[in-house]
């Protein structure tokens, strides 16, 4: 199998055993992005638009290390702390694509890494 780590400076470091991506043939697999602005390794608060903002930055670049784009992405899984926030999250996950959007599915969940309202994966495919 063909298999190849990228990771990026431009998307925060891992805080686990974990890469960022993993590209396997023609399909990169992206590990669930948090709210983590990775210039300053803090996290992005306020409200949830800049957190999802945040969290979107930072697949953008992972996407973009693989020579990728939004237009490549086949399937994303969203976190959300809690089911109330799906409006907001899906306004701001809406804007980053301009066709075709991806299958995807929406969970609300007990906890997630460094208790962030939002977490994002996703799997693209290379052309």
């Amino acid at each position: 199998m063909n298999k190849e780590v990228i990771n990026t400076p431009d998307a925060p470091a891992p805080i686990g055993p974990y890469n960022q991506s993993v590209k396997a043939g023609n399909m990169l697999f992206i590990s669930g992005q948090i709210p983590i602005d990775p210039h300053t390794g803090h996290l992005v608060e306020g409200n949830i638009t800049n957190e999802t903002h945040q969290v979107m930055k930072n697949l953008e670049a992972i996407l973009s290390a693989a020579g990728l784009n939004f237009s490549h992405v086949v399937k994303t899984t969203i976190f959300l702390s809690e089911m109330a926030l799906f409006a907001t999250v899906n306004e701001v996950y809406g804007s980053y694509f301009t066709e075709d959007f991806p299958a995807r599915e929406t969970v609300a969940v007990k906890g997630l890494p460094k208790g962030v309202n939002v977490e994002i994966s996703m799997i693209a495919v290379a052309e």
